[in-house]
């Protein structure tokens, strides 16, 4: 095995794993950003922006370790090694999204709760 192929799937994996968080992420997102965005159009924007940011940022942060099977190293290590990078990658662009969600939903229940406080003073 090669430390190209090597390379490649582990891109690959970071690829497929990326798009099932996507997937697994993609109808819980779009209804807060319904809620948050007012209209289904631009939620809809923010959740294919959302997509595309989980998706890229593993896959850069994959691309930023090469294996090096000259080394001696066991080719599943290598492979462990690349995916980690993928992970810390995901793990990242999902807690900005999530961090940028709850400062909007913070701010939101904020608004809703001072337009309601002189409405149930009458």
């Amino acid at each position: 095995m090669t430390a190209s192929f090597l390379f490649l799937v582990g891109l690959g994996l970071t690829l497929v794993t990326a798009f099932a968080i996507v997937a697994y992420m993609r109808s819980p997102l779009h209804s807060i950003l319904v809620e948050l965005c007012g209209t289904r159009e631009r939620a809809a924007f923010w959740v294919s922006f959302s997509n595309v940011t989980i998706t890229l940022v593993p896959l850069i942060f994959a691309m930023h370790y090469t294996p090096d099977l000259k080394a001696g190293n066991a080719a599943v290590l290598e492979l462990a090694t690349q995916l980690k990078w993928a992970l810390a990658g995901l793990l990242f662009a999902v807690l900005i999204l999530g961090w940028v969600l709850s400062s909007f939903m913070r701010r939101q229940s904020g608004q809703f709760a001072t337009k309601q406080a002189p409405a149930a003073a009458l």
